[in-house]
């Protein structure tokens, strides 16, 4: 072959980066060849693929917090290699804040509004106590607020609770809460990293209007068995991994446990015989997660994953009354990935998601239970094919079946003259197919599109929906420092969370779009500039969004949501518009590290007269209780030596809107006596609580390895510093004259959850 025809030929090198000892993933490395300038970054699944024409280089393959690897290759053939670094020494004393991949690559990226995030970064931040969180670390990213004081709930860019769509290795997850929301189900020993998407939403992604949550589980260690886990203030954790077959398949199994039932049921036995004594009700959590992974071939790799997780909380009262509470989640994912050749990938998922919970009641010799519960059974597909460095083409489609139960009620007496009871259960079916293209045109232009179709069908005559859901994005390098970007996506959301309250709770039901429940839908478009300062050391973004969504679901006053067979007229029916400026400042390297993020929002809610109701709040438009004005939060890491590590996280936001009575009149009975006085309420949330403010500081003591247990520290942590009495809720009290019993007026007061609270965490690994 001539010389200069052979210089035209092309190949594709592609293949897998990872990080050697444990054979973690690695997204955002980097595999480049330096003397053509060219480069590709490994996607979430840590695959990476180049296209160069045929000849020798050296390759350079890098990632954040890992020593960089040179290869030299003679490329005369597609090929495809995998790569493992080497976790890098901290000989220079800094802090690397790993997981998001370089500033470099965000600022190159098409993809806006995303925030990715480790186990290893969330478990160096200060926790509330100790108990690290992965999704309250999101909390602490602009444009996310959260759903009260040391709550996990995630409330993106004016979007509701129930419109994040949270996946966990693809499976579904209905209600990521433990402890009624204080923390999530995800437990840092069993995850590797979160990608939480605001806008700009990829075509593969469906089913939800306002983020989607993406947690990717470890895959366990294919060398050698590994323990590692933590003793906490409230809970402990361990997770053991290790080969299933070296070089073939690795394992990972994890649980952690809260033990407050432990000291509750003493205090409760210690005063079993005190009348005046009221039992404290017991409660705790546990969870349990698996993974495992095996190579059939060179082509070939099969996942599976598990989790199974349950709230227990139990009351039992000395005059007999018992009252016990339930809930919990169980997934499980069947994923097969086939290789066809270097440029061609299809991954092939089977799931499992239910969630269900049930409250019982106990009084002598009657007995009342309530539960409801939701599964899925999903099939998804997705095919990658890469044909060169200008298109990277991703198709798809997902069929999922639903079975609702909205409200099981179960009531009677031991001698069976009591006896009644009901069920009331729905099913659909959801499914949707998508194209996708990341189109390089330029070193100048990026470009990401795809078209998403997707469609519901519910038990009954005509209850079809559906519609296109188009996404686009773009990336403009403005100079070699500087990048423009900006997105569109419209969401289709074809089941809906039932609740009367601002915040998810575990009492919530999942209920499908019917002939009268038609499908939430939303449109979003943001635009934003990326500049890299401080020769790469930072990143400063800042980005605008407005987003507007129709179908909004709230219910009408005195609503009966439980045990009903007719709910879908319950239902009131609006719109809602949320925008705002989000300002973002990020530092990955050196000894200190951390971010600094801004959001200003707006978020709106208008419910017209409707059903023979005047609708919310007379028609008129009011700010649901997530608005938040401003929101501040900076987060620090900083490296006093080599083994001792100071973070803090300081948070601010304006106080969330609620509706307070404006004024009372006395209510007289038919005998003309007074019966109390009556609250009058004035429209919706139109007082604000005072404003939230917090420090949490902690400190990471690594300690130095011994014979028996090579890796541990010590992690202190103190949660709200400065004991700020941030507000929950507010009741009013009654005054009351003391000599004549008359009421004189009312005050009001604040309730707040969460003082200082120290803790420690002692990990362990080895």
């Amino acid at each position: 072959m001539p010389a200069a025809s052979f210089a035209q030929t092309r190949y594709t090198l592609s293949g897998l980066v990872k990080a050697a000892g444990n054979s973690e993933i690695l997204p955002g490395a980097t595999v480049a060849v330096p003397a053509l300038g060219l480069g590709a970054t490994a996607d979430e699944k840590g695959v990476y693929q180049l296209t160069l024409p045929a000849g020798r280089y050296q390759l350079v393959v890098s990632f954040i917090g890992y020593q960089s690897l040179n290869r030299d290759l003679n490329l005369t053939r597609d090929q495809r290699q995998n790569f493992q670094l080497t976790a890098a020494g901290n000989e220079l004393g800094e802090v690397v804040v790993e997981g998001s991949g370089t500033l470099e690559q965000k600022l190159q990226t098409t993809q806006m509004s995303v925030e990715r995030l480790t186990a290893k970064e969330a478990k160096l931040l200060p926790a509330l106590f100790g108990e690290v969180d992965i999704l309250k670390t999101l909390q602490l990213k602009p444009g996310v607020q959260n759903g009260g004081e040391g709550t996990t709930g995630l409330f993106v860019r004016g979007g509701a609770a129930d419109q994040n769509l949270v996946l966990l290795d693809d499976a579904l997850v209905y209600n990521p809460n433990h402890l009624f929301g204080l923390f999530s189900v995800f437990n840092s020993d069993a995850v590797q990293s979160v990608d939480l998407y605001k806008g700009g939403f990829p075509a593969q992604y469906g089913g939800r209007l306002s983020s989607v949550v993406d947690v990717k589980m470890r895959p366990g260690n294919p060398e050698k068995i590994g323990v590692s886990g933590g003793i906490g203030l409230i809970s402990s954790r361990l997770a053991l991994e290790g080969p299933i077959k070296k070089g073939k398949g690795a394992f990972l199994v994890a649980g952690r446990r809260t033990y407050f039932d432990v000291f509750t049921r003493q205090i409760n036995r210690l005063n079993a015989d005190d009348p005046e004594f009221d039992p404290i009700p017991d409660y705790y959590f546990y969870d349990f997660n698996a993974k495992a992974n095996y190579r059939l071939g060179p082509k070939d790799e099969l996942f599976l994953t598990g989790y199974y997780g349950n709230d227990v909380f139990g009351f039992n009262s000395q005059n007999g009354f018992n009252f016990d509470f339930n809930w919990g989640n169980r997934v499980a994912s069947l994923r097969w990935n086939h290789v066809y050749n270097s440029r061609l990938f299809l991954n092939t998922t089977i799931s499992y998601t239910g969630y269900k919970y049930e409250i019982t009641n106990r009084l002598d010799q009657f007995s009342f239970s309530l539960a409801s519960d939701i599964q899925d059974f999903t099939l998804r597909s997705d095919l990658d094919y890469r044909p060169n460095d200008q298109h990277e083409f991703r198709f798809g489609a997902t069929l999922t079946s639903h079975r609702f139960g909205t409200g099981r009620l179960q009531a009677g007496s031991e001698d069976g003259r009591i006896d009644f009871g009901s069920d009331t259960r729905y099913s659909g079916q959801e499914g949707a197919v998508y194209a996708s293209d990341v189109y390089k045109p330029n070193d100048k232009w990026q470009f990401e599109y795809g078209l998403r179709a997707s469609g519901f069908q519910s038990e009954g005559a005509g209850n079809r929906y559906g519609g296109l859901e188009p996404r686009a994005a773009a990336r403009y390098a403005l100079k070699s420092n500087v990048s423009l970007k900006a997105s569109y996506a419209l969401m289709y959301q074809y089941v809906h969370l039932v609740t009367n309250s601002g915040a998810s709770l575990p009492t919530d039901i999942w209920y499908p779009s019917r002939e009268s429940v038609l499908p939430q839908r939303s449109q979003q478009v943001a635009a934003g500039v990326s500049w890299l300062l401080g020769d790469g050391r930072y990143l400063l973004t800042n980005e605008v969004y407005y987003k507007w969504t129709q179908r909004q679901i709230d219910f009408k006053d005195g609503a009966q949501l439980f045990v009903n067979p007719d709910l879908d007229g319950e239902f009131l029916f609006g719109k809602g518009w949320a925008y705002g400026n989000e300002l973002y400042l990020e530092k990955k390297q050196g000894r200190l590290t951390g971010w600094i993020g801004y959001t200003l929002a707006w978020t709106n809610r208008q419910f017209p007269a409707q059903r023979g109701t005047a609708g919310i709040n007379n028609g008129n438009a009011f700010a649901p209780v997530y608005d938040r004005r401003h929101n501040l939060s900076v987060v620090g890491i900083y490296n006093l030596s080599e083994r001792l590590k100071l973070t803090s996280s300081f948070v601010f936001s304006s106080g969330q809107p609620t509706t307070l009575p404006q004024a009372r009149f006395l209510f007289q009975d038919v005998f003309g006596e007074n019966a109390g006085p009556v609250p009058v309420y004035p429209q919706r949330n139109t007082t604000r609580l005072a404003p939230v403010n917090r420090l949490d500081i902690g400190l990471v003591w690594q300690m130095k390895p011994t014979r028996w247990i090579p890796a541990a520290d010590l992690t202190f942590s103190i949660y709200n510093a400065y004991n700020r009495r941030n507000p929950f809720f507010v009741f009013f009290e009654q005054l009351e004259d003391p000599e004549t019993e008359e009421i004189t007026g009312f005050r009001a007061r604040q309730v707040s959850l969460f003082p200082v609270i120290p803790s420690v965490t002692y990990n362990f690994k080895f």
